[in-house]
């Protein structure tokens, strides 16, 4: 069994994490604003997000173009972060994630299906209606699979429920596959393939409102329930003696979990590996306690993921390379790295 990580001493070392995030995040926001195929010197970005410029080219690309990328990012990386966090600590595994869960192909397959066959694109609701009803449907329906297949019983057990969702994950993967060689018309088959390798490069202002309030009220809502999260470390049995309802908990967090990455894959598309990468750095900074923890992993998410879409904008100029592929490359080898260090014979 891993040593827990210790918890931060004192309010000042947390306070300074929490300020050194949130610095390292406005650096990373500043630098993606700065950087790209048009370079911009970082004290005219200041003066124009201060509103000190005057109308002209760089004042476009920055507002226009990719400001609205950069928040969009830093709201898809804090929120996959924090589902990854809440997840690995309902199935008491430090593998888990979106992905992993099957969550995230759900909701891919249910854009997928929105993109290829084009729905509510005549009415021009396909960005900001039917894409996320699709990312829902596609997110509840591998929830219900999920927990279907998991519960026996009347219970639920981590292990179970991590083999399920990499099962339905499998299959949903397919499906994607699928609905892409039927597609009827190139284009969409080409949006539906950058889609689901995962990229921000469609981000603009009218698409940011949904993923922040479910955000902001869905970290809310899990920091309230902390504690809850805290027993779930401890095991179904030590949580049950302690009053807590396991079954009822995980699947009711199961399902605010998965709303949330329906929401965000439904504009960004599948990128992975953040919910996995970014909990095991936090725990080293902070410990395991959710109620310190939520905050950390959020801030670090946002930072990640901008600086590896700024790093994805620039391995390649003038080629915009998805972010999901980055993602993908660091966090394979973290996931190998983090299978060979678990004890022999741990469960999955």
């Amino acid at each position: 069994m891993a040593r827990a990580t210790p918890p931060v001493r004192g309010p000042l070392r947390y306070g300074t994490v929490l300020a050194v995030l949130v610095a390292a995040l406005a650096a990373a926001v500043v630098a993606a604003l700065a950087l790209g195929q048009v370079r911009i010197p970082p004290g005219q970005v200041l003066e124009i997000l201060t509103g000190g410029a005057g109308p002209g080219p760089f004042r476009t690309i920055v507002l226009d173009v990719r400001l609205p990328r950069v928040l969009l990012g830093a709201v898809v990386g804090a929120g996959l972060a924090v589902t990854g966090t809440v997840l690995q600590a309902l199935v008491r595994n430090p593998l888990a994630d979106p992905y992993l869960l099957g969550v995230s192909s759900g909701a891919s397959a249910g854009v997928s299906l929105v993109i290829v066959f084009g729905l509510g694109s005549g009415l021009g609701l396909a960005t900001t209606v039917t894409l996320p009803a699709g990312a829902f449907a596609g997110s509840l329906l591998a929830l219900v699979l999920v927990y279907g297949l998991a519960r026996r019983g009347g219970r639920m057990t981590g292990s179970r429920l991590v083999l399920s969702g990499v099962a339905v994950a499998y299959v949903f993967s397919a499906l994607t596959s699928l609905v892409l060689v039927m597609s009827p018309r190139a284009e969409n088959f080409k949006e539906a393939v950058y889609w689901t390798l995962g990229g921000l490069g469609a981000a603009r202002w009218d698409m940011l409102a949904l993923p922040s309030v479910v955000l902001v009220a869905g970290t809310a809502l899990l920091i309230a329930l902390a504690r809850p999260l805290d027993l779930m470390l401890v095991g179904e049995e030590g949580a049950t003696v302690l009053g807590l309802d396991t079954s009822r908990f995980r699947a009711a967090v199961f399902v605010l979990a998965s709303l949330v990455t329906g929401v965000l894959v439904a504009v960004s598309g599948a990128v992975g590996f953040v919910g996995l990468l970014v909990p095991h750095a936090a725990r080293m900074l902070v410990g395991a306690p959710h109620r310190t923890l939520l905050p950390v992993v959020a801030l670090a998410g946002a930072a990640f993921l901008v600086l590896a879409d700024l790093a994805a904008r620039l391995v390649a100029i003038p080629q915009d390379v998805p972010v999901g592929i980055l993602t993908a490359l660091i966090g394979g080898p973290f996931f190998l790295w983090l299978l060979r260090r678990r004890p022999e014979g741990a469960p999955l």
